[in-house]
């Protein structure tokens, strides 16, 4: 007897018993989920982490203040001096008006700093549930009961997809199959992912509380999206159900749109699995509605968003989903057309062939038109970065941050733990439950593991995909567990021994007819609990008089069923033949059992380890950068807090015009916290700007000095060893480079700047640097600024911050800055009115160039030589830097030899004048006694 009898069986409250007990156990996930991100408000309070969450701090505070109406048109000139930057038209405001919706509707007492702090988690929590949500639909009956081989045999004999019979219409019948069913363990596969979402690594460390970034809340907004579309495929649907949820994965999707630049990963991932569908064979009535109406709302949506546009329809990045809109509409007009004309097989294909040739002679004339005007966007530098062979993008500025580098085995391990054993496990038994909707966890998980391997910031994207494939490979594992356990506790080793008659009301054994077609849903589990039409004979039902006998004709109708699936299965004998072993021999029945015990055992064991591994990185995880835990030399814990102490000594003690000259890493929490012009930030939209920033603090002291006095008034410097801005000035000057040639010359990645040795010995060109020498100022022997280009005004109490005044700023190109009339608007009395560099600085700026990416294919110049030198250095480091070294010592050797023949050459001078000077002093002594003689004569 199949397992289905077994569950028949059950008492008729185990169900919603076991219901109950499925959401305690979610509430408890969830609360704990919420805990775990709190640690980090628990023991330092209210405060935001990190830099780019003080951006977007500030953003949600102006929109609070001032209404949406004045942030869609901000232009603020604190940041990015002198040009300024157009904040509400580059920013993604989903966070941010969700932070205010939260205020006014929700928590009217909060601060808007409280609530900032506290979205992380909370969205963590409900990120939690959804990932749970996506498990439980990827493991229900009717969305895990194809193979690969039914799939194949559906494409080859049918030219059609084919459905599983949809779930039992009753209440009671549901619930087992559903919830309760040895063979579909949806509840456990559910909640074992919610419970590894809620603690994860990979997904803590971007919904700590404090961090408020936009991960945050994207991640929500992303398995939002995803759950929407999943469900708006499950097998059985009604027109009405397909509608909804083709709507809802829409407005989701604008909602992802409007929280994180990532929405396009999510464009293209349901774009993906749309086409995958097609590929597979399982294109139908419901998956066209489904993705045309989530393409078209979600789109149209999405083009309203100021910082998007119409990337939708012109970037490289979005057009392939586009693309695929247009091929749908056409695949479903050739499906009305089919079956109208009731063409056969092979005319259907000879349509679809016709069809897809005009469409791409179509496209291909609009695309040769459009193209030449510069149409079409190019692909971003980190885009791009995903798919070269190299792990670099060819932009400096890109490759400086940490986040883009790509992932290490470690990596994967420290975020995500023992999911990286687990998860390809579901993987593989994912492919054995296959339907639309669990099909897309295989294109989820393979596209995330290839984009997380070259980027290793985005392992953060694993992280609800890891722990769905995770609780759905435990969550089988865990049923298939108790159920060996559950027959022997019954005495039923084969599901047919001690069985009593047990009479009941008779059933009647419902018709197993395939059906998906929309004419017909009314029948599927969309219309649960209504019958047939009145009047209208059911055919191929038998009553039954007892449980007994309704699960063993049950049982039957099952097998015929699986028959013809079975028949598509090449080593269906070899499992029969395994099957017939372990089910109906005492060795193979202990066998088993003794499995299930050692899987309960070992399933044990890694959750335990799993969740205190999460517990202790998670605390590490929710120490704010801004605040650093240390120890003293006696042992004595502190918390050093000297970045936030030097930005409140620059609100404080420095005037509200002053411009304070750090590099861009610091731009946001300076405006954040101290309200202070800043010269650059993280928004980094301005590749030249940040290259003068960084040719600054890496050129000549005297140079950088006569740059900086007009940009700034301070110059603020992390000192104190660690990632300090020494750490990262070999960066600084290659990004300088990129666009002013002569600072390292025939040198693109910089390599004469840095250190010599692991004691850190300056190079020759770093020992001259700007940044240098005010990092070592009275620290390092030798190194001493003029107090008359700088005096150094604050140091931190643990020497982390510097802050130094710029002396003798240039006045005038001050002022210049700050007449409005200076500045450039794109019509008379617009809001948008970029600054300009002052004229002081024309010298300096005609030196550089503009910086041109690969992608970047609507420029007519290109920088083909030096991203070819540059590629050429990055792959042969140690090469590039002793011959780096060989022109900065030769540089410095010729430059050296000039100053002493310069000198010599003053000597000689010197000693000529000397010398003429006592010729003429003896000549006038002779004149002098030649008059006396005369004059004694």
């Amino acid at each position: 007897m199949s397992s289905k009898a077994t569950s028949t069986n059950s008492p008729s409250w185990f169900g919603p018993l076991v219901l109950g007990l499925g959401l305690l156990v979610m509430t408890r996930i969830i609360y704990w989920s919420y805990r775990i991100r709190m640690q980090a408000i628990d023991e330092y309070g209210l405060v935001i982490h990190e830099f780019d969450p003080y951006f977007n701090y500030r953003a949600t505070e102006y929109l609070y203040e001032h209404g949406w109406r004045k942030f869609f048109s901000w232009f603020d000139y604190m940041v990015w001096y002198p040009l300024g930057r157009p904040v509400g038209t580059t920013i993604y405001p989903g966070m941010q008006f969700t932070a205010v919706a939260i205020k006014e509707f929700l928590f009217t007492n909060m601060s808007i700093n409280d609530i900032c702090c506290m979205i992380p988690a909370w969205f963590g929590g409900i990120a939690t549930f959804l990932t749970g949500l996506i498990a439980y639909e990827c493991s229900m009956p009717q969305n895990s009961v194809l193979t690969p081989f039914d799939l194949f045999a559906d494409f080859v004999k049918h030219g059609k997809p084919s459905y599983p019979n949809p779930s039992p219409q009753n209440w009671t019948n549901l619930l087992h199959t559903s919830f309760i069913s040895f063979s579909s363990p949806a509840l456990e596969c559910s909640l074992i992912a919610m419970g590894i979402m809620s603690v994860i690594p990979a997904h803590l460390m971007r919904s700590i509380g404090g961090g408020y970034d936009n991960e945050s809340v994207a991640m929500t907004a992303m398995t939002l999206t995803f759950y929407c579309w999943v469900r708006s495929l499950r097998s059985g649907n009604s027109l009405t159900t397909v509608v909804a949820y083709g709507i809802a994965s829409g407005f989701a999707y604008f909602y992802m749109v409007a929280a994180w630049g990532g929405y396009i990963f999510v464009l293209n991932m349901v774009g993906l699995h749309a086409a995958l569908l097609v590929a597979m064979g399982r294109f139908s009535t419901n998956v066209y509605i489904a993705y045309s109406l989530f393409y078209a709302i979600g789109t149209f949506l999405a083009i309203h968003i100021p910082v998007v546009g119409w990337a939708p329809l012109k970037s490289l990045e979005q057009l392939a989903p586009c693309a695929l809109f247009l091929g749908y509409q056409a695949l479903q007009a050739t499906e009305i057309f089919r079956k109208r004309k009731k063409l056969s097989r092979a005319d259907t294909w000879k349509l679809r062939i016709m069809v897809g040739i005009a469409g791409l002679v179509a496209v291909m004339f609009y695309v040769s038109f459009v193209a030449p005007s510069g149409y079409f966007g190019p692909l971003s530098s980190r885009v791009r970065g995903l798919f070269v062979r190299h792990t670099k993008t060819g932009n400096p500025l890109v490759d400086s941050v940490a986040e883009h580098q790509p992932a290490s085995n470690k990596a994967y391990f420290q975020y995500l733990h023992h999911i990286c054993l687990l998860a390809p496990v579901g993987y593989l038994l994912t492919m054995f439950h296959l339907s639309d909707a669990s099909s897309f966890l295989l294109a989820w998980g393979g596209v995330t593991y290839f984009f997380s391997s070259k980027m290793v910031r985005l392992i953060l994207l694993l992280a609800p995909i890891g722990s769905i494939l995770g609780g759905i490979a435990a969550g089988r594992m865990l049923r298939w567990s108790i159920r060996q356990l559950w027959d022997a506790s019954t005495g039923d080793d084969n599901g047919t021994e001690n069985k009593k008659p047990n009479k009941k009301k008779s059933k009647k054994i419902p018709n197993k007819e395939p059906n998906n077609d929309i004419t017909n849903a009314k029948t599927s589990n969309g219309a649960a609990g209504k019958g047939p039409k009145r009047g209208r004979k059911v055919k191929n039902k038998t009553t039954v008089e007892t449980e007994e006998e309704y699960a063993i004709l049950e049982s039957v109708v099952n097998e015929n069923d699986s028959s013809s699936s079975s028949s598509n299965n090449p080593f269906e004998p070899i499992n029969q033949a395994v099957s017939k072993i372990m089910n109906q021999t005492t060795e193979g029945i202990m066998l088993k059992r003794s499995l299930a015990v050692l899987l309960l055992l070992a399933g044990y064991m890694f959750s335990y380890t799993f969740k205190d591994y999460s517990w202790r990185l998670s605390i590490e995880l929710s120490h704010p950068s801004i605040i650093v835990p240390a120890r003293t030399r006696t042992g004595q814990k502190i918390k050093v807090d000297d970045y936030r102490e030097a930005y409140w000594w620059v609100r404080d003690n420095t005037p509200a015009d002053a411009r304070i000259l750090a590099w861009w890493d610091y731009g946001y929490q300076i405006t954040g916290i101290a309200n202070r012009t800043t010269i650059a930030d993280g928004n980094t939209w301005n590749h030249e700007h940040i290259a003068l920033l960084g040719k600054v603090l890496t050129t000549d002291l005297q140079e950088g000095y006569e740059i900086a006095r007009h940009l700034g008034d301070y110059a603020l410097v992390w000192s104190g060893g660690g990632g300090d801005d020494l750490a990262k000035s070999p960066h600084l000057a290659r990004i300088a480079n990129s666009v002013y040639r002569d600072h390292c010359p025939d040198d693109p990645t910089c390599r004469a700047f840095g250190f010599l040795d692991r004691s850190g010995t300056p190079s020759p060109m770093m020992k001259r640097s700007f940044l240098y020498n005010l990092h070592g100022h009275n620290l390092r022997d030798g190194v001493k600024v003029s107090e008359d280009m700088f005096k150094e005004v604050f140091k931190s109490k643990y020497g982390k911050v510097r802050i130094f005044k710029i002396m003798n700023i240039d006045e005038e190109s001050k002022r210049w800055v700050a007449d409005p009339d200076n500045r450039v608007c794109d019509v008379p009395g617009s809001w948008f009115c970029p600054g300009q560099y002052p004229p002081g600085l024309r010298p300096f700026l005609m030196k550089g160039r503009d910086f041109a990416q690969l992608e970047d294919f609507n420029k007519k110049e290109n920088d083909k030589q030096y991203q070819k030198e540059y590629f050429e250095a990055l792959k042969d480091p140690v090469e590039a830097r002793q011959n780096a070294m060989r022109r900065d010592v030769a540089a410095e050797r010729l430059s050296r030899e000039v100053d002493e023949r310069k000198q010599r050459m003053n000597k000689i001078k010197q000693q000529g004048g000397d010398g003429n000077r006592r010729k003429s002093n003896m000549e006038d002594r002779r004149n002098s006694d030649d008059g006396d003689a005369s004059s004694n004569v």
